[in-house]
């Protein structure tokens, strides 16, 4: 059995740990890997080469850390397939959705290496007379990432190398779900030249997230999963003084004007709807119908019938089974309350079989239209390949909807009115928009920003807010004196 080592001080080394997790292949069950819950002793090895690091790396010029990440995205790049293949064997997604996983981070590795120009500071010259004031941009000191199972490619690389080209050192604790990606990273970025102590990758559960959140070397927490865990994250870190960004639930939201073209909305709705079998944090969960567009719903149900889960190698899968049993377990669950809280099961994905895997956690497409919010199945974020439709008289009612749902992660638009698209992108309170565009992920020079309850903290993931969130300003008000004589003391807090 492989046993997954802990990345520590430039070196790949075994655990000395007594309790393994389990790492299965969500297609069969199978375990194909143990992961360790690192010691305390192993916890404080990880945090202490970090910090140990950071006295020099914080010196490496910033050129030297834009270069390191050109090197790490070309090697990215060169084992892109590789990647993939590794990441769809963890996570059960298909291997066209696990490269584009890969590639999404690669993206950010990209963005990372311009970080000498998003680290310049300001100047003004004689803000007071013979004064000037400019700032510097420095690094914060030790940093750490808490990521979760659906992505175990693009966010880790949201985290670590933007808060390395910054010129901290990093700890990273990913997934106990699907460790062997992030594994790989570490070792590319090996190759890639990071000197010994940079990066480090711990493994466990709730204790390691706690020994990072509490240990005071630690100065900022990077955290992407659940709405309660979330906002533990965000409570904890911040009454232990560090800076967290931490990114949480999503119920995202389509809506479907009647001028929209239908071709187009049906193929939106059903690639971001069953797409990594609904595990995406904006995924479109919820099709809000307006007016006469909701005669669609019979069409989309052909279109999501024709849909079928398989293994990460079958060309012809859309989509992979869900993470693990217990999640399997809980979106059956939901659709069965949907059913006992009076919205229509139009399609019912439960007891969905794939030829050839019979133990995997299998979830069909299921769509349910007649939804209320009220019911739960609106309420709470599902997390599998599960579309809720509902009904509007009109954009105005569909955007009163939206705005009194309490997550603010993504929603989109579907229309060929400027005006609708217009007043839809002004009025919504979400963070992230799309207009005839279902997942609007936002590339890595903007920053990827949930509002509401699908985000605490203050600066977002990659782009030029996480620049600030890695880093602190320096301003510096600077005289030098010539040889005029001395006016006297000034009593005034103004520059004179």
């Amino acid at each position: 059995m492989r046993q997954v080592p802990l990345f520590i001080g430039g070196e790949f080394t075994p655990s000395q740990s007594e309790h393994w997790i389990d790492v299965t292949n969500p297609a069969n069950n199978e375990v194909i890997a143990q992961v360790p819950s690192a010691t305390e002793a192993e916890m404080t090895q990880a945090i202490d080469a970090a910090a140990e690091a950071f006295k020099s790396w914080k010196e490496v010029p910033v050129s030297e850390r834009a270069r390191l990440m050109l090197r790490y995205q070309a090697l990215l790049k060169g084992h892109h397939d590789e990647l993939g293949e590794i990441l769809s064997q963890e996570t059960g997604k298909t291997f066209e959705d696990a490269k584009g996983d890969v590639w999404r981070g690669i993206e950010v590795v990209e963005h990372a290496a311009n970080v000498a120009s998003l680290m310049m500071g300001e100047t003004v010259e004689n803000v007071g007379r013979g004064i000037d004031t400019y700032s510097y941009i420095q690094p914060l000191g030790v940093c750490a990432g808490i990521t979760p199972f659906n992505f175990p490619a693009m966010i880790p690389l949201w985290m670590f190398p933007m808060a390395i080209a910054c010129g901290n050192t990093f700890v990273l604790k990913p997934s106990e779900q699907d460790p062997l990606t992030p594994t790989r990273l570490a070792e590319l970025f090996v190759e890639a030249g990071a000197p010994k102590g940079v990066l480090q990758v711990v493994h466990g559960g709730k204790d390691q997230v706690d020994r990072l959140l509490s240990d005071p070397a630690i100065k900022a927490i990077s955290f992407v999963g659940s709405v309660p865990v979330g906002r533990y994250i965000y409570e904890t870190g911040t009454r232990n003084m560090k800076r967290v960004q931490s990114f949480a639930g999503a119920k995202n939201h389509m809506v479907v004007m009647p001028d929209a073209d239908k071709d187009q909305v049906i193929n939106a709705l059903v690639g971001a709807s069953v797409g990594a079998a609904g595990q995406r944090c904006m995924a479109i969960s919820v099709a809000v119908f307006v007016g006469e567009a909701q005669q669609w719903i019979p069409e989309l149900k052909e279109a999501m019938s024709k849909v079928r889960p398989g293994c990460w190698n079958d060309k012809e899968a859309s989509y992979g089974p869900v993470i693990s049993a217990k999640a399997k377990a809980r979106i059956e669950q939901l659709i069965a309350r949907g059913e006992e809280q009076g919205a229509k099961l139009e399609l019912d994905g439960r007891g969905c079989q794939v030829e050839g895997m019979p133990n995997g956690n299998w979830v069909g497409p299921t769509l349910f239209s007649g939804v209320k919010a009220d019911m739960d199945i609106y309420k709470e974020e599902i997390f599998g390949p599960v579309l809720n439709c509902m009904e509007a008289e009109n954009l105005e009612q569909a955007i009163a909807l939206i705005n009194a749902n309490p997550y603010g992660n993504g929603c989109s638009i579907f229309t060929n009115s400027g005006g609708a698209a217009r007043r839809f992108q002004h009025e919504i309170e979400v963070g992230q928009v799309g207009i005839n565009i279902p997942i609007p992920v936002p590339l890595p020079f903007f920053s990827f920003t949930g509002w509401k309850g699908s985000f605490y903290g203050d600066q977002h993931a990659y782009g030029k807010q996480a620049v600030r969130f890695y880093t602190e300003t320096k301003t510096v008000t600077s005289r030098w004196f010539s040889s005029e004589p001395v006016t006297g003391p000034n009593f005034s807090i103004n520059l004179k």
